[in-house]
């Protein structure tokens, strides 16, 4: 069994993942063994820190990913943060790997109030009416994530949160997940290489158009259904962060990755307003603090994560890794160019000339 599917108490985890930060930047893969020992670790816990019978608030916090993954990463530190500084007044209860609500239902069970946060990927919020989070998706957009973040921690990712009130939630920030690689059963180097291929995309009309220009079929399919999906021949490849590729086992079902970093994976946490408007102003504080640290945190260790999966994929040998060239990457590029366009159809050219500005 590797490392990444070892499962023990998330409190036990949470703690881990504290310890382990300690060491940033030069984050380690934590060995099966000190796993083991934070779950037989678990048990000696006081009963307070394993079930919190002291919280006054329990905030529900639910995502797709495993806990090995940035994003869950985050959301563990989130968690200790939270009940560490309320004095376990607040507990905070973390649903990884799709277990409560998966890619098609988490949104609306965070409108509907059946869970308080989620951290939907940004293409996930052009299903409630916002289109104009699809230009995180735009292929070949950003070059390193400095330039990304010039968006979501400026006027324009403010902007771009603010927005999500009318739907009745809180955006409270941004955080990264690195870039997303293509994988396959072949070498995905040329546009040619797409040809026929069925791809699984999420939800995102900018990555369907993505994959077509590239001479692809898109196949929208939540993440959790995914590896399956791979497994079982309904879909050919996909495209990933290295840290999701590696924590999804997706490297025992297909047998080639490609580092293209063609496009950016990112999320925003979303809190629902009524939730958030009934907690006190010192709570409110409090938790928001929390989770500032804990998405510079996942903001800190995006590239670390992926680079360190990068590295265990390698030492797998399951897997053939390619990079293309540049004159490869050129020729993805140029297939590509029409999508852009595409986008400006649908949200109006002001969003895509303010991204313009703030990249220059």
């Amino acid at each position: 069994m590797r490392p990444d599917r070892v499962t023990c108490h998330p409190v036990a985890q949470a703690h881990l993942i504290i310890m382990a930060c300690m060491s940033l930047p030069c984050l380690r893969p934590i060995p099966r063994r000190h796993w083991l020992a934070a779950c037989a670790g678990a048990a000696l816990l006081p009963a307070a820190a394993l079930a919190h019978p002291r919280a006054d608030i329990t905030l529900r916090f639910s995502h797709v990913v495993a806990e090995e993954t940035p994003k869950g990463l985050a959301a563990n530190r989130f968690k200790v943060l939270v009940e560490q500084r309320s004095g376990g007044r607040i507990g905070v209860q973390v649903y990884p790997n799709a277990s409560l609500y998966g890619d098609h239902d988490e949104m609306q069970a965070l409108q509907l109030g059946a869970v308080d946060m989620v951290a939907p990927s940004l293409s996930k919020f052009s299903r409630i009416g916002l289109p104009e989070f699809e230009l995180f998706d735009l292929p070949f957009l950003f070059d390193n994530l400095e330039a990304v973040r010039r968006i979501t921690l400026g006027p324009l990712g403010q902007k771009l949160l603010a927005g999500l009130q009318p739907q009745g939630l809180v955006g409270l920030g941004f955080f990264d997940n690195g870039f997303k690689q293509m994988s396959a059963n072949r070498p995905l180097l040329e546009p040619k290489d797409y040809i026929g291929l069925r791809m699984r995309v999420q939800a995102s009309q900018v990555i369907a158009a993505q994959m077509r220009a590239l001479g692809a079929r898109p196949v929208t399919l939540a993440f959790s259904e995914t590896r399956r999906a791979l497994a079982s021949g309904v879909v050919d490849g996909t495209e990933n962060p290295v840290s999701n590729f590696w924590t999804q086992a997706m490297h025992q079902v297909q047998s080639d990755l490609s580092l293209t970093d063609h496009g950016y994976l990112g999320y925003a946490v979303v809190t629902n307003q009524r939730f958030w408007q009934s907690l006190k102003p010192t709570d409110r504080e409090l938790i928001n603090q929390a989770l500032q640290e804990a998405l510079a945190f996942a903001n800190q260790i995006a590239d670390t994560q992926n680079d360190q999966a990068l590295l265990a994929l390698r030492h797998a040998g399951t897997t053939r890794i390619h990079t293309p060239s540049a004159t490869q990457r050129a020729r993805l590029r140029q297939a590509v160019q029409q999508v852009q366009q595409q986008l400006v159809a649908r949200i109006g050219p002001s969003w895509i000339s303010a991204l313009q500005k703030v990249m220059q």
